[in-house]
């Protein structure tokens, strides 16, 4: 049996690394080498998955978590952690469940791979764009320019459109439409969110142990955690977070940030009220040091409307609880979030309603299956979105070894 897989990523040589065991392999990757995603996830150290169990791993899944509930128990993490130690990968796993290589090279998980599929015979093409896809009775046939491919099984591993400088530029949506297959439109997913207030002066500033949410009409989430400034908004870990969970929401959002969440909001009176204390005889502005990060300071005391140079002891009791106020809900009103091409993964894409969950074989086209970032799943930051590369490549991957 011959098997072509559209796409060198993640998904795509972890399938071929699998199915080469069983059938004639064939990635086909328009790069001039495979994997160039992989090499930039987890800041170039790949954080290839989450050491949870599948129970723990799903509410992590943004979109996409009914239809991942038998790819992912029959290939979970462990199981993904098993297969790259057992090739030659040594991991580590650090807070929060995170699975890098012991070496700190995303290089290396992509070395894995293809090693695996050359030692089982399987053939990567390299430099080589699939312009279209189409079926007759012998197979599939993909057109490549001056080449062409014909196979009975495909694969289609083509990514999102997220970090278009690595390959993904939409093609999988293209191939599936043209076998009648629906698109759910593509958002941005894990990304900066853009906010409408001036917050140039604050760009560089990390903020630590802060709770972060947005507000959308009735719907409200939070996250606890990190984030930073931006030129034109905020990102971080919070915020990446929180762009996955309102991006298909509609109507205005805004952003509020409480800066001492660890306080209510009488302890925090009491505490602005002590330091004032301290330092009676200050400017307002130079009153808020053991309070704020220094960068901060300006900004805060802008939007609290209480003059810079008023003395402390002249600051009444209700600016300073309407200060409190402001370091409790500190907030943003949101534009939007930054383009897709700077999205960690694309959220949207081939509908699931037209895959079998349990083989990602299309259920419009026998034979041609979707794996990876292409299909309408994303998930959050911390190896989950690489687990479900893993796990819907090895579901198709297993499907077709079974029919061999």
């Amino acid at each position: 049996m011959k098997v072509a897989i559209i796409g060198g990523g993640a998904s795509g040589l972890f399938a071929a690394a699998v199915i080469s065991k069983y059938a004639q392999v064939t990635v086909i990757e328009r790069n001039e080498k495979a994997g160039k995603k992989i090499y930039i996830t987890g800041k170039g150290r790949c954080n290839f998955t989450n050491l949870c169990l599948p129970s723990e791993f799903l509410p992590n899944v943004v979109r996409g978590d009914k239809f991942l509930i038998s790819a992912i128990n029959s290939f979970p993490p462990e199981k993904a952690v098993d297969f790259f130690n057992e090739n030659g990968l040594k991991s580590v796993t650090e807070r929060g469940n995170r699975v890098f290589p012991l070496s700190g090279k995303a290089s290396d998980v992509t070395a894995t791979l293809v090693k695996v599929i050359e030692r089982n015979g399987g053939k990567i093409v390299y430099d080589t764009k699939v312009k279209s896809v189409s079926k007759d009775e012998q197979g599939f046939v993909l057109f490549c320019g001056e080449k062409t491919y014909m196979c009975d099984k495909l694969i289609v591993a083509t990514g999102g459109i997220s970090y278009p400088s690595t390959g993904s530029d939409g093609d999988g949506y293209k191939f599936a439409l043209s076998f009648g297959h629906s698109i759910v439109p593509t958002k941005a997913a894990l990304c900066p969110i853009l906010l409408k207030d001036d917050v140039t002066q604050l760009e560089g500033l990390s903020l630590k142990n802060v709770l972060v949410k947005v507000k959308c009409g009735n719907k409200e989430y939070e996250q606890f955690g990190e984030m930073l400034f931006t030129r034109n908004g905020v990102s971080g870990p919070c915020i990446l977070t929180l762009s996955s969970l309102i991006n298909r929401l509609d109507g205005q959002k805004k952003l509020t940030i409480d800066l001492k969440p660890a306080l209510s909001f009488e302890e925090l009176d009491k505490r602005v009220l002590r330091d004032f204390e301290q330092n009676i005889n200050k400017d307002y502005r130079n009153a808020l040091d053991a309070l704020l990060p220094k960068s901060l300071i300006p900004f805060v005391i802008a939007r609290s409307n209480i003059r810079p140079d008023k003395k402390v002891n002249l600051i009444s009791k209700e600016e300073r609880i309407s200060l409190v106020k402001l370091l409790k809900e500190l907030t943003f009103e949101i534009v939007g979030l930054d383009k897709i091409e700077v999205a960690i993964v694309t959220s949207g894409g081939v509908d699931l309603k037209e895959i079998n969950p349990k083989t990602m074989e299309s259920k419009i086209a026998s034979g041609l299956y979707f794996v990876g970032e292409v299909l309408d799943i994303d998930a959050l930051t911390g190896g989950y979105n690489l687990q479900v590369a893993w796990a819907t490549a090895y579901a198709a991957a297993k499907h077709i070894g079974e029919l061999v």
